[in-house]
């Protein structure tokens, strides 16, 4: 029992040194940096086009990002345009029929009356 729990613990201890050991060294993140506390010119020009590079590398990611989103608009655009003509047709052709059906209403309420009678025939007495 004892010998398990030593296993355990041993195993469990090279997994967090493996861990740790995977980590490395502290890399430099990019980013912009401050380069007037640089005393050399040598290294205050390389800070300097470090932060260059840097912004220019976001500039381009946020222009490529902003043109996919300018697409993507310009595509829902078009397909709003469509459903925007076919929906006109249809108005049109809605207020094509219901012009006739006015039309046709007012055609019969100008025409006579119909009389109620029938006409006599002549061969009856």
């Amino acid at each position: 029992m004892i010998a398990r729990t030593v296993t355990t613990a041993f195993a469990a201890s090279a997994l967090l040194m493996a861990a740790f050991a995977a980590t490395g060294h502290a890399q430099d993140v990019p980013g912009i940096e401050i380069c007037t506390v640089e005393k050399t010119m040598e290294r205050r020009t390389s800070c300097l086009q470090s932060n260059v590079d840097f912004l220019q590398k976001t500039i381009a990611k946020l222009t490529l990002d902003h043109q996919q989103k300018i697409d993507a608009a310009n595509r829902q655009i078009e397909g709003l345009k469509g459903t925007v003509v076919g929906l006109m047709k249809t108005v049109g052709d809605l207020q094509a029929a219901q012009k006739k059906t006015d039309e046709d209403l007012k055609k019969k309420a100008d025409a006579p009356p119909a009389k109620d009678a029938a006409p006599a025939k002549e061969g009856t007495k």
